[in-house]
């Protein structure tokens, strides 16, 4: 069995999505659809920066899907490796959930970078800036992540992110409570903790203010039976219902990424080989959760056109 992965925030990079649609007519239109549906030049953003803009939250959570699917388009298109043909599931991290419902034919192209260019703004909007922040935790488990995340808190928000893999945490709150965090790494056993550049402190109940204007937005947007399971991100379990899969994606914006069991979850299922599209984050935390799990991380047109000899 074969699992399609879909990357989040942070696999954004000037030059994206370039080459590929330099190279693809199926990745050019992708490109193009987006564009107008946010009546915005998003591709040349993505191709020709500025980097701060691109990296405005806002900007980057539909880029990143939008360079993913037209990463997917080339395959199926150029190189003849059809979605339903080719995996049995997909998942996605974060941003990269919606990403894996249009791919999967939840939500229309043009609604899913809508969807994101709101969320990205309302995830922005909901904490002012400099009070909230991220910190990845190095050589820390999950539950080494809850034990620091309690200890650091102290009456303020403080909570586990992002369960990457057995190696990598991410915790996300009051900036005061995660410098606390950080500091105390050491005593807890972990390796290391690192602030985050982000803008907001995502993924935590400081979130609910965006949760609540996803809801409405989700609640106005309309979904499509689809084609193949989504691995969700706060149940690490197996859905195919398009409104149970629109509700998770509300519990999403302050809830937990459970990458790590996400992936467990898919290996328990009979899950061997996992492709990560667009991106080169998501497969590592893979092989990281699962050294004998099979992993492909596609982004060039070589890479999709190697992948394609090797699997057609």
């Amino acid at each position: 069995m074969r699992a399609f992965l879909f990357p989040g925030q942070g696999s954004q990079k000037v030059g994206m999505g370039g080459e590929l649609g330099a190279a693809s007519a199926a990745a050019r239109d992708v490109f193009a659809e987006v564009d107008e549906a946010l009546s915005q030049n998003l591709s040349k953003l993505m191709r020709e920066g500025p980097e701060d803009e691109l990296t405005l939250t806002e900007n980057a959570q539909p880029a990143i899907m939008a360079n993913a699917i037209a990463t997917l388009r080339a395959l199926e298109t150029d190189f003849g490796m059809a979605l339903l043909r080719t995996a049995d599931c997909v998942a996605g991290h974060s941003l990269g959930e919606y990403t894996a419902l249009c791919a999967a034919g939840a939500f229309g192209l043009a609604d899913t970078a809508r969807l994101l260019k709101l969320r990205g703004a309302a995830m922005q909007a909901a904490v002012p800036r400099g009070e909230g922040a991220m910190a990845v935790l190095l050589g820390a488990d999950l539950a080494q992540a809850q034990a620091l995340a309690e200890a650091a808190s102290q009456g303020q928000i403080c909570e586990v992110a992002n369960d990457n893999d057995p190696t990598q945490v991410v915790i996300s709150g009051h900036i005061a409570a995660i410098e606390r965090a950080v500091a105390l790494t050491k005593e807890h056993g972990i390796k290391r903790g690192m602030i985050l550049n982000v803008s907001a402190p995502f993924h935590s109940s400081l979130m609910a203010p965006a949760a609540e204007r996803m809801a409405e937005a989700l609640a106005e947007t309309p979904t499509q039976a689809f084609t193949l399971p989504l691995y969700a991100n706060v149940t690490a379990a197996a859905v195919s219902d398009p409104d149970e899969a629109a509700a998770l994606l509300i519990q999403q914006v302050t809830g937990r990424v459970r990458w790590r069991e996400s992936v467990l979850a898919m290996r328990a299922d009979g899950v061997e080989r996992f492709v990560e599209l667009g991106g080169k984050v998501v497969g590592p935390m893979v092989g990281r959760t699962d050294r004998e799990a099979e992993v492909a991380s596609l982004v060039t047109m070589a890479e999709l056109e190697a992948f394609a000899k090797e699997n057609g």
